[in-house]
């Protein structure tokens, strides 16, 4: 299959250097930022907190190396192609042996390709990390349009038509008959769309967030209870979804030439979403790590597209996957981590919206699981893909019979 990429006049290798103007221009503005107040009992209730703020941006100015994380992301196959009209990157890791299974992981906002940079190896080479040469996957990471490295889509997608254009990434550009999907935050609404509208390529999902709903709502007491506190827990998240589905081009004017706002916006979510104590959001992420990631949205000046998804999924109708109360009918797992800001539903209730074939209750972990524990998410999506394999071969050999 990387022949075939490599000869396809469709794709071009793709390499990524922020000329050092830019950079330069970046760590100036982020050094003259006029710091301002906050409440004296601030904390992180009221957003970002000022000091851990200061302190990450001394780190960014002082210490943090783009270099070395630049290099890190040209260090995987990267590529471009033109897909539905979209200028889409991709990362491409040929998989071990002699049937890796195709697999596209696809990240949500305010994540990138990078938060799944410790899973590509792991995932296409397993016998390199001790596991089992039939579990490697062919490994697709895409920056979803508007995000990251990809180019822009002329007005704001939501996932749906976002799972449209990936899925004609994996069949039209690459060249697979069928393929699985794996994703959290938006990423695992588009692999429900993947999963409901492109089945005949997309033969099943793996997602760690639930986004989805069913038309009839919540139906037994348990139902009932989760959806009240959901919507209690969402009270004090709806401010920047709000902005971001409504009026995205005003903040984007607010946020595009200072690096210090981008880095609130963004920070504010990897410590609220993530399975850490109040404060403690380097439990769970190094400044490298968080930097990088902002830096991504900084350098390639996508802050503003990026938001574009959630004002594209309002027009495309919302949550509800179908009115009429259809179901994702390909095998789905989901690997439940229990700090996940959109708190899961009831497996009861999940079963009207997916074909559950697998579900995993996962002791610790939250959003962004990719980054917060690589390794129970590798595993999980092993055994949900092996769980696959077991069933069709099963079928196969029926057949014969």
């Amino acid at each position: 299959m990387k022949d075939r990429i490599e000869i396809n006049p469709n794709v071009t290798p793709f390499h990524f250097k922020v000329p050092e103007d830019i950079l330069k221009n970046i760590l100036c503005r982020v050094t003259d930022y006029p710091w301002h107040e906050m409440p004296d009992d601030g904390g992180w209730d009221y957003g970002t907190n000022l000091e851990y703020l200061k302190e990450l941006c001394n780190y960014w100015v002082g210490k943090f190396d783009w270099r070395t994380q630049e290099n890190k992301i040209n260090s995987f196959s990267n590529f471009k192609a033109t897909v539905d009209g979209i200028d889409l990157h991709f990362i491409f890791e040929e998989g071990s042996g002699e049937n890796p299974t195709p697999l596209i992981i696809s990240h949500g906002w305010p994540g990138s390709v990078a938060e799944f940079f410790d899973l590509i190896e792991p995932l296409a080479h397993p016998e390199r990390f001790g596991g089992n040469i039939e579990d490697a996957f062919t490994v697709i990471v895409p920056s979803l349009p508007g995000f990251g490295f990809s180019g822009r889509p002329p007005r704001p997608y939501g996932p749906r038509k976002m799972a449209s254009v990936l899925n004609s990434l994996m069949t039209n550009t690459l060249g697979f008959e069928s393929y699985l999907a794996q994703g959290g935050d938006w990423g695992g609404a588009i692999c429900s769309w993947l999963g409901y509208d492109h089945s005949t390529a997309c033969s099943g999902i793996h997602i760690n967030v639930l986004t989805m709903r069913h038309p009839d709502g919540p139906q037994t007491i348990e139902e009932k209870t989760w959806e009240k506190q959901f919507n209690e827990d969402q009270v004090m998240q709806n401010g920047y979804r709000t902005q971001q589905e409504t009026r995205p081009q005003t903040l984007s004017y607010a946020m595009i030439d200072s690096p210090v706002g981008i880095a609130a916006w963004l920070i504010e979510k990897f410590h609220d979403w993530s399975d850490v104590k109040t404060g403690c959001i380097e439990s769970a992420f190094s400044k490298d790590e968080l930097l990088t990631n902002i830096m991504i949205y900084i350098t390639t000046r996508t802050f503003n597209s990026a938001s574009w998804i959630y004002y594209g999924r309002r027009e495309e109708g919302g949550r509800i996957l179908s009115p009429e109360g259809h179901r994702v009918e390909v095998p789905t797992g989901c690997a439940v981590f229990p700090a996940e800001m959109l708190n899961w539903p009831p497996r009861s209730y999940a079963e009207r919206i997916y074909n559950i074939q697998h579900w995993t209750e996962m002791p610790r972990g939250g959003h962004f699981a990719a980054m917060e524990e690589p390794q129970m998410l590798l595993e999980d999506i092993r055994k949900f893909s092996r769980n696959i394999r077991k069933k069709n071969s099963a079928r196969m050999s029926d057949n014969i019979t």
